[in-house]
């Protein structure tokens, strides 16, 4: 038996959230994106802003790192998250439930502590370096990997960040296959490449396009990490939109910026999602 709720007790139910939204997502997002417009100084709505960043040397630049270093951290993720997902989902509920608490264990600790832990580790002086400098000791001299103020440093601190993310959702997609199609083929002769290849991953591509899509829009918007454990040359569109508003206190360069990067996000999401629905529709 089904209950149909009325117009009325819809909207009560739906107004707390609306008001929510409201008050703490669009209110401020019209104000970004009216500041974009609004030059505080002059009083007038031009959009000098956009101007300025079309011409910018330094945005282009900075644009591209986010492109590259958000792209790469995302195949990063995918790959490490897909094995991970891969060996859980072979694994009865009872066993998989201790590994899924260790892949939670990101989402309970703050990226700024992490960030933090990451240049102990990754240091020169770090666990890391320490045990390759052991590891190649009986060679010749010690090796020592610089990883920390530069790009790698970054795209393992925003692995580990995104892993969880990429995890989740292709491991539902993993669990949700059938396993008589695999005992199929396995009786028709194929083998666990082909398997993989022509049954496994095809039918977890929804879970590989989730977790890609939320990877690469946390990557483009990532501040903490670059900061802490990138260089000069890994600034990041958010780590511009901080150096507007504190240093130059530019509100009308860097609401530009904000807009720019949200515009990026929302032309990845509906490519992604353009993509998933040519595929559902090629079925």
């Amino acid at each position: 038996m089904t209950h149909t709720l009325d117009t009325r007790t819809t909207v009560l139910l739906l107004l707390p959230v609306s008001i929510l939204m409201l008050v703490f997502f669009v209110w401020p997002l019209a104000l970004v994106g009216w500041n974009s417009f609004y030059n505080a100084t002059s009083g007038a709505v031009s959009l000098s802003a956009y101007y300025s960043l079309s011409t910018s040397t330094l945005f282009y630049r900075v644009l591209a790192n986010t492109l590259q270093i958000s792209c790469v951290a995302t195949l990063v993720s995918l790959v490490l998250g897909y094995v991970i997902a891969l060996h859980l989902a072979g694994m009865d509920a009872r066993r998989r439930a201790p590994y899924m608490i260790l892949v939670m264990l990101p989402f309970w600790t703050s990226i700024l502590v992490k960030s933090f832990a990451f240049t102990v580790v990754l240091g020169d002086r770090g666990l890391v370096n320490q045990a390759i400098g052991w590891l190649s000791a009986p060679l010749g001299p010690a090796l020592h990997l610089e990883m920390l103020f530069n790009r790698v440093g970054v795209i393992i601190g925003m692995s580990n960040y995104l892993l969880p993310f990429m995890v989740f959702p292709i491991l539902a997609s993993l669990l949700a296959q059938n396993a008589s199609l695999r005992r199929v083929a396995e009786i028709m002769g194929a083998g666990p490449v082909r398997i993989f290849l022509r049954i496994t991953l095809p039918l977890s591509l929804p879970g590989v396009l989730a977790g890609v899509l939320m990877s690469m829009t946390l990557a483009m918007g990532m501040y903490i990490t670059p900061a802490l454990l990138g260089g000069r040359r890994d600034m990041m569109m958010a780590n511009l939109v901080d150096f507007y508003t504190r240093q130059t206190l530019d509100w009308n360069l860097a609401s530009a910026i904000a807009i720019v990067l949200l515009a990026l996000s929302a032309l990845l999401i509906g490519a992604l999602m353009r993509v998933q629905r040519n595929r559902a529709l090629f079925q």
